[in-house]
């Protein structure tokens, strides 16, 4: 899943319903812009309380992070969501791989 120019309002990035597990094996977050930005990857559960998986980690210009990567995996339990934010608007785009369970 790609997701674009996000901003200081957190973007649910993934959501999944009530009867899917999802396996997170890939998050990519890049800077669009000419100056650093801190973002943001928070996880919400399905009573809406929202945790940081990172928090505002700096991402240079130009840039790209990758977030989970070589081998770690992130397991999203059924009605929960990845929310993704930025310290600047529209400047940072989302590249996520994952796989349902059903």
């Amino acid at each position: 899943k790609v997701v674009n120019n996000v901003g200081t309002v957190p973007i649910d990035v993934y959501e999944s319903d009530e009867g899917t597990r999802a396996t997170v094996i890939g998050l990519s977050l890049t800077n669009l812009t000419q100056s650093f930005v801190y973002v943001d990857v928070l996880l919400q559960d399905d009573t809406s309380v929202t945790g940081y998986y990172i928090k505002e980690t700096l991402l240079p210009a130009n840039t790209s992070l990758r977030v989970v990567a070589t081998g770690e995996k992130l397991i999203i339990a059924p009605s929960n969501k990845i929310q993704v934010r930025s310290s600047l608007d529209d400047s940072v785009d989302v590249v996520l791989s994952y796989v349902e369970i059903v």
